[in-house]
Formats: structure tokens, sequence, C-alpha cells
């Protein structure tokens, strides 16, 4: 079994080489946030029942809150190279794929790999979570499709990453409990925003999309101001 075809395993997918070599994949039902703490699973399914709203807000009022501080400094090389395959301490690190092939993969599907590449995904159907559309993508029109850093790189930044050690602030630009392949237009306003600033245009996701930032935000020890926080919470009454 080939690296890629075990973590599709491990991630719930089902995998089918085909005789070119290239793979597909289809991806298992989205899952909540309160079910997948470690990010490796695809999507992010609306939260709904009472008793899972209520878990939702119980995490997020564990969330420090400051004022947000200043810009100074920031620069996306602060947290390494552009998904970078080095971070020390997340999951699909150091397989060889870059971080974003590893996230195209994981939420795409029908995905397709250029052919001879194992990492590289040239095609795949994704369902936005963002918007709730379907958008048939292909590597011509790459930026259709982007990775969102869910508690943005910048955000963090304001927040305390400048003290962060190196390594910390690789693990936290490449974790795929932080990352959600989404409408490029969204994730462009969306932009460095908190939850106060933005949320999902679809209502349903809401809740589970500030539960996804507040999970981690407690993984990296963000805090997050006082109006985000608020706006958090009402999105999982």
């Amino acid at each position: 079994m080939t690296t890629k075809a075990a973590i599709a395993l491990l991630t719930g997918a089902v995998i089918v080489v085909s005789l070119a070599g290239n793979a597909t994949t289809t991806p298992v039902t989205a899952a909540t946030p309160l079910s997948n703490a470690g990010g490796t699973r695809p999507g992010l399914a609306p939260i709904s029942s009472d008793a899972d709203r209520a878990a939702a807000r119980a995490l997020i009022r564990r969330l420090r809150v400051r004022d947000r501080g200043p810009n100074t400094g920031y620069d996306r090389l602060n947290y390494g190279d552009n998904w970078a395959d080095t971070a020390p301490g997340v999951p699909y690190a150091r397989n060889g794929c870059r971080t974003r092939d590893d996230l195209l993969a994981r939420d795409g599907r029908g995905v397709r790999y250029r052919a001879g590449s194992r990492c590289e995904v040239v095609e795949m159907e994704l369902d936005d979570p963002y918007t709730g559309t379907t958008i048939a993508w292909s590597k011509k029109h790459a930026d259709e499709v982007q990775v969102d850093h869910v508690v943005p790189l910048n955000y963090a930044w304001r927040m305390g990453a400048p003290r962060w050690p190196m390594s910390k602030r690789l693990d936290f630009a490449n974790d795929p409990l932080n990352l959600l392949p989404v409408q490029g237009a969204a994730n462009e306003e969306k932009d460095a925003s908190g939850p106060a600033g933005w949320l999902p245009p679809l209502r349903r996701v809401r809740c589970a999309y500030v539960t996804r930032f507040a999970q981690v935000a407690l993984k990296y020890d963000v805090p997050v101001t006082g109006p985000d926080k608020r706006t958090m919470l009402a999105q999982c009454r």
C-alpha cells in the first residue's frame, strides 16, 4: 500500500487506483467539528442537535479573551514556506505531498492526480462548506478553490503568534484542523477576519464554523476578541 493510500484509508476515504496510476477518492459524509478533533475527516457538517450545540457553547466559553494586537512585522513567511511538508507535529506532515494537495484529497470527490504523481491533485468536485455550492474544479482554474485557514494566520499573529517558536507557527499553518478547501471568492471575502467580522454565507454551518474556530484557538492557545467570542456563542444557541 502506498503512503497516500494509507492516509486515505486512515481518514475514512476509499481509494481506487487506475491502471494509469492516477487515483479517485470518494470522501465519507462531511464530519461535524465535535467528531473531528484531529481535522483528518472531510468537510464541515452542521451542528444541529440541542446537545451538540450545548457542547459547542461549552467549548467556546473556554476561549481566552484579549484585544487584537498590532499587525507589526506580519509576513506569510513567518509561518514557513507556503504549504510546507515539514511541519513537525501535525497529520499529513512529511508524507512527501504539499499540504494543499493533502487537503484537496481529503475533502474532494472524484479526485484525480497528475499522471505519475501520488500527490498533485489536478481535478475534483468540492461541496463548498461555506456557500453550499458544488464546484467542479481543475488546476487550470486553481483559485476557484482555495484552502482557508479557519483561524487566519494574520489573526493569530495579532493575538500572540510573534512569541511562538517557529515549529508551532509551522504546525499552525499546516494543521488540517485549521484548514478547509472552500470557494475562492468566499475565502477572499473573509480575509483575516474573526467571526465578528465574517461568517460563512451558509447559515446552517455557522455553529460548526465557529466551533472549528474555537477548536483551533484552544489547541494553539490563541485568544479571541470579546466581539468574536460573543458572536461565536450566538451562532450555537
